[in-house]
Parts: structure tokens; C-alpha cells; sequence
């Protein structure tokens, strides 16, 4: 049987989500959706809320699991690996921006960017790899327009300032897939539009494999690729 990731990044199977409901039937969120994303593409998933286009997001992430169906890389099943080995395969694999950040607050732009770094090497190692991050997270942190700003807790910058410091958190380890939950959703239109730019560059220049979730039709448009979602099933892409 060949390898459905033999020309993807991730590739979902027939995957269903469903929620418990007491002595109700479950709700069935999503309805066996498949979906395969190739390396380098940007795909937006789009669709009215409920759809279940953040659900779906979360499992791609390990950031849930699906009832049944699987999310495959490099021919394995990373839905049934244990909690540990998808947290680890989390920081490794995969870059998340939320729309509300998530930034910590008692820590600088530069301390959140090197974040997840720190806890992908652990205390033994990080003391050998803290110089060459902290170079990266600077370079990142310079890229969007921060040089001046790195020395800043959350609480100080804009809410777009705050948005790129996620991005560059999401960035720092070099995930091979970026999920991005309505990146603009907490931002005015020109900050949004600015955001969505950066989201554009790392894939057309950088190569970066990106999947996002908007609402936003003026983002959806510019992807490359459009899966929309309604009541939990693809109708589109």
C-alpha cells in the first residue's frame, strides 16, 4: 500500500469528531473529513463558525484527537501515538498562531520567541543550543519590524506587535507545517492586512507550509488553495 504522505506534509483520513452530550446522541462536529497538504502550499480553511474548521485544525495540530480517522506524516498514524510523543511531535512538527497570541506575560518579545526552543532541547541541552536561538530569534524578531522592541513584556506592544511575536515563536524551531487559527481576528483591517503579508512572504519565499483558518473572504482569496467547510463535511477544495 503506498504512503499517502509520499508527496505531503500531513494527510487526514476520514477523520470524525464528535462531543458527548450527556444521554443525548454526541454532536458530531466533523463528518469524515480527508484532506492532504502538500509541501509549500498555503491552504485556508474557510466557513461559516461551526463548521468545525478550528476543530479540524486542532487535531492536524495533536492539539486534539479525533474519534476516529487518522492524521498521518511520514507514514504514521500520529493520532494514536501517546500524549507524550505528541507533545513532543507538536513542538517539533508544527508552529501555532492563535488570535488572541497566548504570549506570557512576565517574559519578553525575545524570552516567548525562544520559548519553544527551551523546551524542545530541555535543561541539559539548551545551555549548548541558548546562543544560536537566541541569534534566530533576534534575526526573526528583527524580519517583522521588533529589533527595537525585543526587550518588551506583551503588555507593551500593539496588539499586531504582539501578533508577530507569535508568529516568530511559531517559526522558531522551523516546523515543517504552520497552523494559523484566524491570525487577524483580534486586529484592525490595516494590521490584519500587514499580518496576512508576512503569512504570504514565509510561504512564497520561504517555502513554508502553511494552513490557516479565517473568516475573513479578502484572506481566503489570496490562498492558494480554499477548502471550506459547512456542518462539518468539505464542500469545497
Amino acid at each position: 500500500m503506498s504512503d499517502p504522505m509520499s508527496n505531503a506534509h500531513l494527510s487526514i483520513h476520514k477523520v470524525v469528531k464528535e462531543y458527548p452530550q450527556g444521554k443525548a446522541a454526541p454532536l458530531r462536529v466533523l463528518k469524515g473529513i480527508s484532506l492532504r497538504i502538500r509541501q509549500g502550499e498555503l491552504v485556508v480553511i474557510a466557513g461559516p463558525s461551526g463548521s468545525g474548521n478550528s476543530t479540524l485544525l486542532h487535531i492536524m495540530g495533536l492539539l486534539d484527537r479525533p474519534t476516529s480517522g487518522e492524521v498521518r506524516s511520514d507514514g504514521r498514524d500520529l493520532a494514536r501515538c501517546s500524549s507524550y510523543e505528541q507533545s513532543r511531535l507538536r513542538n517539533q512538527l508544527f508552529g501555532f498562531v492563535f488570535q488572541f497570541f497566548h504570549l506570557l506575560p512576565d517574559f519578553t518579545a525575545l524570552e516567548n520567541v525562544v520559548m519553544p526552543s527551551m523546551v524542545q532541547h530541555g535543561a541539559l541541552a539548551w545551555p549548548r543550543q541558548r546562543n544560536s536561538t537566541l541569534a534566530r530569534a533576534t534575526q526573526l524578531l528583527t524580519r517583522v519590524g521588533l529589533a527595537h522592541r525585543m526587550s518588551h513584556r506583551p503588555a507593551q506592544l500593539s496588539g499586531g506587535e504582539r501578533q508577530r511575536v507569535a508568529l516568530c515563536r511559531a517559526l522558531i524551531n522551523q516546523p515543517r507545517l504552520l497552523l494559523l487559527d484566524e491570525p487577524t481576528g483580534n486586529l484592525d483591517s490595516r494590521i490584519g492586512a500587514a499580518i496576512l503579508d508576512l503569512v504570504h512572504e514565509l510561504n512564497e519565499i520561504d517555502g513554508q507550509t502553511i494552513v490557516m483558518v479565517t473568516h475573513d473572504e479578502n484572506a481566503a482569496r489570496t490562498a492558494g488553495r480554499i477548502v471550506r467547510l459547512r456542518d462539518g463535511e468539505i464542500v469545497e477544495g
